[in-house]
């Protein structure tokens, strides 16, 4: 049986007559109160959902489609809609949209305007590690090829209405928390305890949750945690990611236990892996990487295609070798998500750019199928399909396009 996997996604709370992002997440986990899975963020405009645990890729990107369809139909009656994307085109900035509790105030005074900004979603990834030392080894054999992941999940290239220059520019806004960033490397679970012990006395952060490495060991589940992502448009952006990090996961669990490895233990190099994944944030998929292992510049598809020929063992072992690799050409054609969003906004305005966020957020097709410039939506999905908004044209309404079409029509 595959090891189990699950995900945290977080979503933007929108407004469907500006396409603006508005403190209303109360609102919509008020209509959601029976269903646990869905919590509050530290922004007011954010809510997260937690999945199941799955062995499977097809049982998770099931789980996925339905919450995604289960929140868009508590936001779209109360004129909301929701998206999954690292930022969303429009915004304001405001102080005090904190979330009111505790914790989240206390980091809001703290932090100020770096947590005032944190207008940002992500997706996680958690993968089950029953032993923490081991957790803790694998966490630094496996950073090296954390920012390719990030390429794939790119999909923020906007910010307060104007076009960044990057490919993820949430990954920016998230360099500025004080524990962001590259893991390093520890000798074992009580090594890397100790840091985050003495970072806590600091003063720095205020519990161990507020670890936010690229990658960590879950302080209160026995998985490994991928942090690097972006929130992705398409739920099968997700399964992906999913897939490759439990692979990763899984083929380092193997070499570290080969007599010539066992108690291996190397630094860190914080210095390469954060210029790795400037580089993965300012590219997406249509620039070079920097390569795991030459650590020379190579175009983001042969990067992720080595990704998968080092992988394909652990891909194969856990059923996942079809899907993963097919998932993977798709994105590869399709581009990632903040070029195909900054090829609509630059046509057709930023509310069509924002329309498309929602209608991707909500439009999703089966994993492990061909990539095709249009497909018809199965009949669950179309039951369950709204507009939200009327055509581009109209300057006060977000667009939200059929998910048969890459674009709105003004």
């Amino acid at each position: 049986m595959a090891v189990r996997i699950g995900v945290e996604e977080e979503f933007h709370v929108l407004d469907t007559e500006s396409g603006l992002l508005v403190p209303r997440a109360d609102a919509v986990l008020g209509r959601l109160r029976l269903r646990p899975d869905f919590t509050a963020e530290l922004q007011r405009s954010a809510v997260e959902w937690n999945s199941g645990v799955h062995a499977s890729l097809d049982s998770l990107h099931a789980d996925v489609v339905k919450a995604r369809l289960r929140l868009d139909a508590a936001a779209s009656g109360l004129g909301l809609a929701v998206v999954a994307a690292g930022t969303v085109p429009l915004a304001r900035l405001t102080s005090g949209d904190a979330t009111p509790d505790p914790r989240y105030r206390r980091m809001a005074d703290e932090y100020r305007q770096v947590a005032d900004e944190h207008l940002v979603c992500s997706a996680q990834v958690h993968v089950d590690v029953s032993d923490r030392d081991t957790a803790v080894r694998i966490m630094c054999a496996i950073s090296p090829w954390l920012p390719p992941l990030l390429a794939l999940s790119a999909s923020s290239p906007f910010w307060l209405g104007a076009d960044t220059g990057y490919a993820s520019w949430r990954a920016m806004l998230w360099q500025r928390w004080p524990t962001s960033g590259p893991a390093g490397c520890f000798a074992g679970a009580d090594e890397y305890d100790a840091t985050v012990t003495d970072l806590v006395r600091s003063g720095v952060i205020s519990d161990p949750g507020m670890i936010y490495y690229d990658v960590r060991p879950s302080d209160h589940q026995r998985t490994l945690e991928l942090r690097i992502c972006d929130a992705c448009p398409r739920a099968e952006t997700v399964v992906l990611i999913a897939g490759l990090f439990r692979a990763l996961v899984e083929d380092a669990r193997a070499r570290l236990e080969e007599p010539a490895r066992r108690g291996a233990h190397r630094d860190g190099r914080h210095e390469w892996l954060r210029a790795a994944g400037w580089r993965a944030a300012r590219a997406g998929l249509e620039g070079d990487l920097v390569h795991p292992v030459t650590r020379l510049a190579e175009p983001a598809p042969a990067v992720l295609r080595d990704m998968l020929r080092r992988l394909r063992p652990a891909l194969e072992t856990a059923g996942d070798w079809d899907t993963v690799r097919g998932l993977v050409e798709e994105a590869l054609a399709r581009g990632s998500a903040a070029h195909r969003l900054r090829g609509i906004v630059e046509e057709k305005g930023l509310l069509a750019g924002v329309g498309t966020l929602v209608a991707e957020t909500r439009g999703e097709r089966r994993p492990g199928r061909a990539p095709k410039a249009a497909r018809r939506p199965g009949p669950a999905l179309t039951a369950v399909r709204r507009t939200v908004a009327a055509a581009d044209a109209a300057p006060t309404r977000v667009v939200a396009p059929d998910c048969r079409e890459e674009t709105a029509d003004g």
